[in-house]
């Protein structure tokens, strides 16, 4: 079921309803909700449903013994429930996730040297959202631990905050504070709540099915017959595979946010117009904003903090570290592997020449609009990233190399031009340039608008979007890139 589809249009139509009938009393909601989050996973991961109440009760059984011992000032039993309950986060990532690639990596390895051994990877299925909701179990007892939030009580409240509906499956990544405090909140019915929501729902669901969705008809044509196509249309397929990836997973972000408001929660932005920056460092502060500030402060501050007497080598070995668990993060392959170092890389100019720390403001002419130089490095940045994505598509190291190789062959061949994609996929592209545009370098000026259109600004923006899914809308419910990670 995913959030797109006509079935979670019908289940989450009947959750409002019911939810804002027993909104006297905030027990009863959170129970309720509760009850249609691990519904709704069920419908998606039925298997796993069990490990996502195991892990939760571990979890919170953990955070009660952290601190209660922290309340009876057992610095050492704190200390070890903590780590105890960072070793089960990893290991349960390592075990699903991680453990068939390093045993088929260290077979190839084995066989390299000439020990041919009869191990095999077993057949594990990953659970869905499982690096999205560890993250979060481990991110409870991290905080407990650090006096940044009080152990939870309330198993219900706790088994709410890792199962939510609208973010279980791809985030965004919510600290416990922020969520648990407004699970104790009455949540009474608020048309602005379920207007703004609904804009936002609209608004995802515009980016993933006229943008992601169009764009992916094209792209998957191209990389996936790479050895058929040109150089040019590589190129041109590579170049568009970034910002379908945006529109994919902003597009669900979006949604989740929405949905969520509708339920009277604030959960956190996942995204912020992160191609409109000009280095490697902004361009992560605002991608999948939640996932690099968890990474941030579990991973790499600590690490940091650990190689301070390296000084700036000791910044970038933590930096590189800590990318690398970007890269690994989203899956079990060698190309994410390099993906996240390759982008660690990048960083290392910017500590060499101190623009790490700086913040850098858009130089504008005066017309307003950002110089040719900023606009330039802009450009420059989009294709490291493509780049880096690059590694992101491909299935494994072969193909990507494959792919690099057919680059330099097949310059004489024509590019595959597919109109109703390209052309239905660029006039919906347009409309989520200009927002951003408008968004980023003109938040208090509405371009091109005349003064009627302003008056009646949502009407026509909403009207656009439900014409715009209805003509140009891929209606097969494709499940979100990032559902895989």
């Amino acid at each position: 079921m995913v959030v797109n589809s006509l079935a979670f249009l019908w289940f989450f139509l009947v959750v409002l309803v019911i939810y804002y009938l027993s909104q006297s009393k905030t027990k009863v909601q959170n129970i309720f909700l509760l009850i249609c989050s691990y519904w709704f996973y069920a419908q998606i991961d039925l298997k796993m449903t069990g490990l996502l109440a195991i892990l939760t009760l571990v979890f919170w059984l953990m955070g009660y013994g952290i601190g209660k011992a922290i309340e009876q000032e057992q610095e050492q039993r704190a200390s070890l429930l903590t780590t105890l309950s960072v070793v089960v986060g990893i290991g349960a990532l390592f075990y699903f996730k991680y453990l068939n690639f390093f045993i088929d990596s260290f077979v190839a390895a084995a066989d390299l040297i000439g020990l041919h051994l009869s191990w095999t990877a077993s057949h594990l299925v990953v659970p869905i959202g499982l690096s999205f909701f560890t993250f979060k179990l481990m991110s409870y007892t991290l905080d407990i631990y650090h006096g940044k939030i009080e152990r939870e009580r309330d198993i219900s409240n706790f088994a709410n905050f890792i199962a939510f509906f609208p973010t279980i499956l791809s985030g965004p990544i919510d600290r416990p504070k922020h969520f648990l405090k407004q699970l104790k909140q009455s949540r009474l019915f608020n048309p602005d709540n379920l207007m703004t929501g609904f804009r936002r729902v609209l608004w995802g669901m515009f980016m993933k099915m006229c943008i992601a969705d169009r764009l992916d008809l094209y792209i998957s044509a191209v990389w996936n017959n790479y050895e058929h196509h040109s150089t040019v249309s590589i190129l041109f397929a590579s170049l568009l595979y970034p910002f379908q990836m945006y529109a994919d997973f902003s597009g669900y972000s979006e949604m989740a946010i929405g949905v969520a408001l509708m339920l009277g929660f604030k959960v956190a932005e996942n995204f912020k117009r992160p191609f409109f920056t000009i280095n490697i460092a902004q361009y992560w502060s605002r991608w999948h904003m939640t996932l690099t500030s968890w990474l941030t402060d579990y991973v790499f501050m600590p690490l940091n903090i650990k190689l301070r007497d390296w000084g700036t080598n000791g910044t970038i070995a933590a930096i590189m570290l800590n990318m690398t668990f970007i890269g690994m993060w989203h899956g079990a392959d060698w190309t994410f592997f390099l993906f996240g170092i390759y982008h660690g890389l990048w960083y290392i100019p910017l500590m060499i020449s101190g623009q790490f720390f700086k913040k850098t403001k858009i130089k504008v002419n005066a017309l307003g609009w950002p110089t040719f130089p900023f606009v330039l490095k802009m450009v420059g940045n989009y294709l490291v990233v493509t780049f880096g994505l690059m590694l992101f598509h491909s299935k494994n190291i072969s193909e990507f190399w494959a792919v690099l190789c057919r680059i330099p062959e097949a310059w004489n061949g024509g590019i595959f031009f597919d109109m109703p994609t390209l052309v239905n996929g660029a006039i919906c592209s347009i409309a989520l340039i200009y927002v951003d545009i408008q968004e980023e370098w003109f938040p208090n000026k509405k371009l091109f608008l005349p003064t009627w259109a302003e008056k009646w600004r949502w009407e026509l923006t909403i009207s656009f979007e439900i014409v715009a899914i209805l003509l140009f809308g891929i209606f097969d419910s494709n499940q979100f890139i990032y559902f895989q990670f």
